[in-house]
């Protein structure tokens, strides 16, 4: 039996429509961007954030690729902290009048918390604050069972599923 791959993408058209989720009661959290690429720092991140999830794109680019996405000018990292430790990140691509949000995972050990809904939360507002018009996401039957419903509930709306065979790479 071949298993599928489906991909939901999912859509933000007004601020009005974002329903944030706020972290209560729980010190040393903190978000900082990530001001000057650092490639070592991100394939970490990639590979602890992407693991059980089976990202495998920015492991396949060369240093010099990541840098300069990392670099453009349109791309924000942002980096969440869990008492001075790397918990997870998102990382936003602003084209024109549209975001993307292009990777947002948590560290294992800090799945389960809250935290995942919380850095969510902080990406779409920062998105916001870019005087954009549109801010999108997709997702896959390969990412967190909790990743679909966490958009949903921050407001985003479903405008595209697609299913195909699985990828090798995925296998």
């Amino acid at each position: 039996m071949s298993e599928m791959l489906v991909t939901t993408y999912l859509e933000m058209t007004d601020f009005a429509e974002f329903k944030p989720a706020i972290l209560k009661d729980i010190l040393g959290v903190a978000i900082f961007p990530l001001e000057t690429p650092d490639i070592q720092f991100y394939r970490f991140l990639y590979r602890q954030v992407g693991k059980a999830w089976r990202w495998r794109d920015r492991l396949l680019l060369s240093d010099q690729e990541l840098t300069d996405i990392l670099a453009d000018v349109g791309t924000s990292i942002d980096i969440l902290y869990v008492n001075g430790a790397p918990a997870g990140y998102i990382e936003l691509s602003q084209y024109q009048s549209s975001t993307e949000i292009v990777y947002l995972g948590l560290r294992p050990d800090y799945c389960g918390r809250g935290l995942g809904k919380y850095l969510l939360s902080y990406g779409i507002h920062k998105a916001w604050t870019q005087n954009i018009q549109r801010l999108w996401v997709h997702t896959c039957n390969l990412d967190s069972v909790y990743a679909l419903d966490n958009y949903l509930k921050r407001g985003f709306k479903i405008y595209n599923i697609e299913e195909q065979p699985m990828p090798k790479q995925y296998l």
